[in-house]
């Protein structure tokens, strides 16, 4: 009996011997043209595996660059069958995080960070959003630190507009106000003409002294 269940866990080790088991790799090559992406892997024993499916979240995909350290799972222990489940790149990834941070982040810097305490933080050179609608709902407020906000059409206030480095406007059909104006502490100029309430400041005549009117104001 104890030779027979010598031979026995010898046949059982000789069995596992031949499954390989979960190992590291790095990814030198990516294809991201398919359904699913596939790389190419050098694993240990300068063993170059080709076509390996890198398997991602629904929702969340990337193309991780080469050099990117990775685990493989050998489907039904055959190495030819691995996938990859699992990649890490130190020289890329966000680091010091606190616990509970979450980080996105791609190889040339860019990163969102959703930090504690509810802070979520944006790092890159150009931020582009295309939708058909864009609501903000800022119950506090919105800063803006920047030499320049631009609109390519229309710019709605639904309050009051307060500017304090001056207004300039040009083109279009010029500026039109409805309701009261108050200017204080410094004068109007213009190079045109200015009509009030059918009068013209620059064409206007009253009526003489001894009948008739006066010539316009020079």
């Amino acid at each position: 009996m104890r030779h027979f269940m010598q031979q026995v866990r010898q046949g059982a080790q000789q069995i596992s011997d031949g499954i390989r088991q979960a190992f590291r790799g790095t990814l030198t090559l990516i294809n991201s043209a398919d359904d699913i992406q596939k790389t190419q892997v050098s694993a240990l024993a300068d063993d170059t595996l080709q076509d390996v499916e890198l398997m991602q979240q629904f929702g969340l995909t990337s193309v991780p660059p080469a050099g990117t350290e990775a685990l493989i799972i050998p489907v039904g222990g055959k190495t030819t069958h691995g996938i990859v489940v699992a990649t890490e790149n130190g020289s890329f990834r966000v680091k010091n995080l606190k616990n509970g941070e979450v980080a996105i982040y791609d190889q040339s810097g860019s990163t969102v960070i959703l930090r504690n305490g509810r802070l979520i933080e944006i790092d890159c050179d150009t931020f582009k959003i295309n939708c058909k609608t864009y609501h903000v709902t800022a119950s506090a407020g919105a800063d803006f630190t920047t030499p320049k906000l631009e609109t390519s059409a229309i710019l709605t206030a639904q309050g009051k507009i307060n500017g304090n480095g001056g207004m300039a406007v040009q083109g279009g059909n010029g500026a039109a106000f409805s309701g009261s104006i108050t200017q204080t502490g410094g004068g109007f100029t213009t190079d045109s003409d200015v009509v009030a309430n059918g009068k013209s400041l620059v064409s206007h005549v009253h009526i003489g002294d001894s009948g008739g009117t006066t010539s316009p104001p020079k």
